[in-house]
């Protein structure tokens, strides 16, 4: 197990690589930049390939539809290039409101659209003529379908590896299986380690059937908030607002994926009342119905028994990365800590 980390969507970036420049001191290996709607990711990717040394910088996530499947294997191989060799390719469907409120692109096909980006990246990034024919994308662009100039081509840099990881934040149980047949690793959100094989088993275990052995293993990431001491329960309440906007905002009432998540796990009476309150503006009221066990099951925060129980369900579970975001009064201390413990 090796440790990682995701950064928010906040602004005030240069202070946030302060803190993976810590981080990365400390034993963090992985960080993650995260987009949605707020600022480009790729831009604050390039920027910490700058700040940094040895962390792998993964995109988490970029959404397949903002971007052509050329431009992702681009981006990828350029902060590949500034970085040496650090980046990772982290993808996910986003959703509806995100794609086509923000965007303006019809949110289709999304099992179908992520299998064809991810062969086609690896084309580019072998340096292979792009002629590829999908049932979402087809390259060259056909005839009928533009100028009919359009002519088979491969980048025209060399990149530093023909082989960049990709990684997919994927719940449903499709995009599950398709990610382990065909990725490098998983982003799961609210990954509750005790009730996960449950909910993602069986999708994954179809998945691992189809899976080609020279992939390697399925490289997982998941964890929760970290602090480390005697009375420092309170700080789990913390993730309360987070939770509230994914499972009660993120998606439209008929529509969110981690609503759906909170119900699997068994809460679906709180995830409706969470909604509820949410969409009609009452979030404190939302963050309240957040519940404990949920809280305590997704957290790493506590005295440092509770917290080696929760890495050690991690680790039963099958997780390779622990995925840390320290919140403590030692937060790099509490990093060393538990590097010391998985190492």
């Amino acid at each position: 197990m090796r440790l990682s980390s995701r950064l928010g969507y906040g602004d005030g970036f240069v202070k946030v690589a302060e803190h993976v420049v810590r981080l990365e001191e400390a034993g963090v290996e992985q960080v993650w930049v995260a987009e949605a709607y707020s600022f480009d990711a790729a831009t604050r990717l390039g920027y910490l390939a700058a700040r940094t040394q040895r962390v792998q910088l993964g995109s988490g996530i970029f959404p397949i539809y903002s971007r052509t499947p050329a431009l992702l294997a681009q981006t990828a191989a350029g902060l590949d290039e500034v970085s040496g060799g650090r980046a990772v390719l982290g993808l996910g469907a986003s959703g509806p409101q995100v794609i086509e409120g923000f965007h303006g692109v019809v949110y289709d096909k999304p099992i179908q659209r992520m299998r064809e980006i991810m062969e086609i990246c690896r084309m580019v990034w072998r340096r292979d003529v792009l002629e590829y024919q999908g049932k979402a994308y087809t390259l060259p662009l056909p005839a009928d379908k533009g100028t009919g100039l359009a002519k088979g081509l491969k980048i025209s840099s060399h990149p530093v590896r023909d082989r960049i990881p990709i990684y997919l934040a994927s719940l449903g149980d499709r995009s599950v299986e398709l990610t382990a047949e065909l990725a490098d690793g998983w982003l799961p959100i609210f990954y509750f380690p005790e009730r996960a094989d449950t909910i993602w088993g069986k999708a994954l275990r179809r998945g691992f059937a189809k899976r080609d052995p020279a992939l390697g293993p399925l490289q997982i990431v998941a964890g929760g908030q970290l602090a480390i001491g005697e009375g420092l329960e309170h700080l789990r309440d913390r993730e309360r607002p987070h939770l509230a906007l994914y499972i009660g905002g993120m998606g439209a009432r008929e529509k969110n994926f981690y609503n759906d998540l909170a119900c699997q796990y068994g809460y679906e009476r709180e995830a409706a009342e969470i909604q509820d309150l949410y969409l009609s503006g009452r979030k404190k009221e939302a963050e309240a119905v957040i519940p404990q066990g949920m809280l305590d099951g997704l957290s790493l925060v506590g005295t440092e028994g509770f917290v080696r129980d929760r890495i050690d369900a991690y680790k039963a579970a099958g997780v390779t990365w622990l995925d840390v975001s320290p919140i403590g009064p030692d937060p790099y201390g509490d990093v060393r800590r538990v590097r010391e413990w998985i190492a």
